[in-house]
């Protein structure tokens, strides 16, 4: 659970990142037809909350696990 913190305030609230590997890479696991661009919105919110610079967002929808496979950086 990644606290959510506006101003230095905590919201009480947090996000649910599915995956950080070694505190150096956030991975978001989706099953949808086609990745949007509200999914990379998503890692990149995640990316900023965390401090982390490093997301993959992997779709397993695909019938090909490197087709489904998008790196996202800061």
């Amino acid at each position: 659970m990644v606290p959510i913190v506006y101003k230095g305030n905590s919201l009480g609230a947090g996000y649910r990142v599915d995956i950080i590997v070694e505190k150096r890479v956030l991975v978001e696991v989706k099953a949808v037809e086609k990745l949007a661009k509200v999914h990379e919105a998503q890692v990149l919110t995640y990316l900023r909350h965390t401090g982390l610079h490093t997301g993959l967002l992997l779709n397993f929808y695909s019938s090909v696990l490197r087709d489904g496979m998008k790196r996202i950086s800061l």
